[in-house]
Parts: structure tokens; C-alpha cells; sequence
């Protein structure tokens, strides 16, 4: 077991945010994983970033993402996430990944 999915197996049943090669951000609740990085998550959702309008939430449910597509992987404080105001935040959406 390397020490990646070690860390990873310690959030299991934890909110989680990914952000996934191609800039997506999805955040859930980590339900598991595999030997290759591939994770599940139970109740999530992408945050769509645009300079025009808020934060977009768009329900994905359970959701699998390779692990191959995986740039960032980071606990939730949930306390803080509930408290900020998504709508209100413009932003640039991510750009892809370039190796």
C-alpha cells in the first residue's frame, strides 16, 4: 500500500474535494478506493466556476473518478464550507492540465 492511499483511506467517510485534471471540482463524501486511485463518492457535486455568474452546484450523486484523472485531493472543513456564501464568488473556471 503506498503512502497516497493510505492518506486517502484515512478520509474515507469524510467530505472530500477533488479537482481532476481537467479543472473540474467535485466534492462528496469519500466512500472508497481502489489500488489505482480510482475513488468513489457518495452525494456530490461539481462547483462551476465563471467570471460572470456565482458558483454553479450541479448534483452528480454517486460518483467515480479515475484516479488518473486526479490532480488534488483535499479534506472538507465542513464548518467553513457551509458558512461561505458560493453565489456570491466569481472566478475563472481552472484550465486543464498540460504535462
Amino acid at each position: 500500500m503506498t503512502e497516497c492511499h493510505k492518506e486517502l483511506s484515512s478520509l474515507i467517510d469524510s467530505p472530500v474535494s477533488i479537482i481532476t485534471n481537467d479543472g473540474r471540482n467535485i466534492i462528496g463524501t469519500l466512500k472508497g478506493l481502489d489500488q489505482k486511485l480510482n475513488v468513489i463518492l457518495e452525494e456530490c457535486y461539481e462547483r462551476v466556476f465563471s467570471k460572470e455568474a456565482g458558483v454553479e452546484q450541479v448534483t452528480l450523486g454517486l460518483y467515480i473518478v479515475r484516479g488518473d484523472n486526479i490532480a488534488i485531493v483535499g479534506e472538507v472543513d465542513e464548518h467553513k464550507d457551509s458558512g461561505t456564501d458560493w453565489t456570491s464568488i466569481k472566478a475563472e473556471p481552472l484550465k486543464h492540465i498540460v504535462h
